[in-house]
């Protein structure tokens, strides 16, 4: 049987769309959050997230924690992606108590990575 070019381009196109997010891997890291006790009431400017993925792996825009867009990102000493986040940002999503932060994103190669972390929250204004 003899397929056409524009047939097979329609199988092909449509295998990209359905199969390949079938073959991305979802890669568990671990990973560090700073502060490990966020005061609502802090001033501060930032989340910082460590993981343990390599820093040449990762895609920077796509980090997100618990959806939220990341601000910026670098490298640690050890060659680790280190994710910053707006402080209002993640004292938006979260109460007293303890919160679960989820930080996502993509490699390079495709593939989706995921780690999660339970922080402490506290409200504690200056007496």
């Amino acid at each position: 049987m003899k397929f056409s070019t524009k047939y097979l381009s329609i199988i092909a196109l449509l295998l990209s769309v359905f199969a390949v997010p079938l073959l991305c891997e979802e890669i568990p890291i671990a990973i560090e959050i700073a502060p490990s006790t966020l005061n609502l009431a802090y001033q501060g400017q930032v989340v910082t997230v460590h993981t343990n993925i390599d820093y040449d792996l990762v895609v920077g825009a796509s980090v997100k924690l618990n959806g939220i867009e990341i601000d910026w990102w670098k490298s640690d000493d050890r060659g680790n992606f280190v994710a910053k986040f707006d402080v209002d940002s993640v004292k938006d999503i979260v109460e007293p108590g303890t919160a679960t932060l989820t930080l996502t994103g993509d490699t390079k190669d495709g593939d989706h990575f995921s780690g999660t972390s339970t922080i402490k929250i506290v409200n504690v204004g200056k007496k």
